[in-house]
């Protein structure tokens, strides 16, 4: 039993050193960057800050490539089954959390098959109405809507998105008569507001900035812990006492399970390093993002906390695609 015990003991020791060794020498040819969404949108922008930042660095590629479908389970699916290496790493958006409860079959695990890196970045939802709609407050559209019954409906940019959940949150709390109407994207769902269609939006902090600043659009509150910088005047849900609303899109990466931890905790280091230079931290908040980099160990808990939140917000909405 000893002699089986040190034989054991040995061979981790080894692969320990193998792995190691492994990191020294890494990242020694291109390393993939997998995104589940098309070009142009925010975890595209950050994929790509990102793996520039990355590519300078060690000086060999970070390349971003774009696989897009199924709300990201497709790329999600395809970087579940790629040898764990290193050389293939995938950007993630909240529908990699969300996607396991919403979808009635996904090609992935969030936790057996990857190995979270770091959280790089977060954006709160926030809550905008068009300027015809009487409230001013959060308060007191709930009480629009609670003596308007039937007459109100909130725009989101998707089945499932983290705006969609977030307002689906909003109206269980508060047992509200508020439809769902879902656009093909954060753009139409802004623009469905400003034009008076849809008369509130829930949605990502990003998109609804210029609509917000240029008054086509008021925001009555952000969900976040905190006031964020696009929008300073707007108070937060838990200012105006409505509580347990967070809601973030979160941007994140995560490698296949398996990827050598010294390969990870690199990764996680020189990540962390990049978001905290001043030009990085400027150009996230000018996507509408707050800079985090936190630890493998953290990210994966906020993993399974964002699961087991929406995966209940899904379940009590009775939400399901098939």
């Amino acid at each position: 039993m000893a002699a089986a015990l040190r034989v054991v003991l040995a061979a981790a020791w080894l692969l320990s050193g193998v792995a190691a060794l492994w990191a020294q020498d890494y990242p020694s040819r291109p390393v993939r960057v997998v995104v589940g969404f098309p070009a142009g949108g925010p975890t595209d922008a950050i994929a790509r800050i990102v793996a520039q930042n990355l590519s300078d660095k060690f000086g060999h590629q970070f390349f971003v490539e774009n696989v897009g479908g199924a709300g990201g389970n497709t790329a999600a699916g395809q970087v579940a089954r790629v040898t764990p290496d290193g050389y293939t790493i995938m950007v993630i958006s909240t529908g990699f959390v969300v996607n396991p409860s919403l979808y009635a079959k996904v090609p992935y695990d969030p936790v057996k098959d990857f190995t979270p890196v770091t959280l790089v970045a977060v954006s709160p939802n926030v809550v905008v109405v068009n300027p015809q709609v009487p409230a001013k407050t959060l308060p007191e559209l709930v009480q629009l809507i609670r003596d308007n019954p039937g007459k109100y409906s909130f725009a989101g940019p998707g089945v499932g998105s983290t705006p969609h959940l977030g307002g689906e949150l909003f109206r269980l709390a508060f047992k509200l008569d508020l439809v769902h109407v879902p656009f093909t994207g954060a753009a139409p769902a802004i623009q469905a507001t400003v034009g008076g269609h849809t008369p509130i939006a829930f949605t990502a902090l990003p998109p609804a900035l210029s609509a917000v600043q240029s008054g086509q659009l008021r925001a009555l509150g952000v969900a976040s812990s905190e006031r964020v910088a696009g929008m300073p005047d707007v108070p937060t849900f838990a200012e105006q006492r409505i509580k347990d609303q967070e809601a973030d899109t979160l941007t994140g990466i995560v490698a296949p399970a398996g990827t050598p931890k010294a390969i990870v905790d690199l990764l996680y280091r020189e990540i962390a390093a990049i978001v905290a230079q001043p030009d990085v931290k400027e150009r996230l908040t000018t996507l509408g993002f707050r800079a985090v980099a936190n630890t493998p160990d953290e990210f994966g808990a906020r993993i399974k906390l964002e699961m087991d939140k929406w995966g209940k917000v899904v379940r009590d909405a009775k939400l399901r695609i098939e």
